[in-house]
């Protein structure tokens, strides 16, 4: 029997692989920079995503519980590591994050209950949790624009084959389009945007994010208005 200590050093040190986790999917493109994100870090974003979204576009919703969700989103990939879906299908994935993170919280009194809300993120049925599942999307897909801001990725250097079979990819890296414009398109044909996010989309994608803009600005902007309004 562990003392509350014990448990608590456990759970943290499980946690704490997180930081020296890298994000798979930029490994698969070959981005080249000093420092790429962890998965701890990419957490830290989508959290940070989900306190400005809510607030900006006044989503009437549990946010408390939302931080929540995001923080044990990815407590699986402790144990299991990060997987992308070129590496594996989404069931099998599900299936081994899963038992992972029955894992991880086994030794917490109240682990029970924190695997409830990761399952209820996972299968996206209710507004908190539909809410997060975008936060995690986004937060990849300006993480993405980021890097290619910086020119991160060079898609000439080559060496997608794995990814290439998939036709959807093999058909974008022929279009010409930059590497951010061919993720943008990919992951809304996997994993669409709804509603207020899709709308965010647009602007995301007319926005050179490296100047630095105030965002309420950007908000109240006539333009900004129209879009929000159709």
């Amino acid at each position: 029997m562990k003392t509350p200590a014990e448990s608590v050093i456990k759970y943290f040190v499980l946690c704490n692989r997180l930081k020296n986790t890298i994000r798979t999917g930029w490994g698969e493109w070959y981005a080249k920079r000093d420092r790429i994100e962890s998965v701890a870090e990419h957490i830290y974003g989508t959290q940070m995503l989900a306190i400005a979204m809510a607030s900006e576009y006044q989503y009437d919703l549990d946010l408390r519980k939302v931080i929540f969700m995001l923080a044990i989103h990815e407590l699986g990939e402790a144990v299991i590591g990060d997987f992308t879906p070129f590496q594996i299908d989404r069931a099998e994935k599900e299936k081994r994050e899963h038992e992972a993170v029955y894992k991880v919280l086994a030794g917490l009194l109240n682990g029970e209950e924190i695997e409830q809300l990761f399952l209820e993120f996972d299968a996206h049925e209710t507004a908190e949790s539909r809410f997060a599942y975008q936060c995690d999307k986004l937060e990849c897909d300006l993480q993405c624009r980021l890097y290619d801001e910086e020119g991160c990725v060079n898609l000439k250097d080559g060496g997608y084959d794995e990814m290439a079979n998939d036709p959807k990819v093999a058909k974008l890296l022929e279009s010409g389009k930059s590497w951010s414009e061919m993720w943008l398109e990919y992951s809304q044909q996997t994993y669409p945007y709804i509603r207020i996010f899709s709308r965010f989309l647009i602007t995301l994608c007319r926005t050179r994010l490296r100047i630095p803009f105030p965002i309420r600005s950007l908000l109240n902007s006539a333009g900004f208005k129209k879009l929000y309004a159709e």
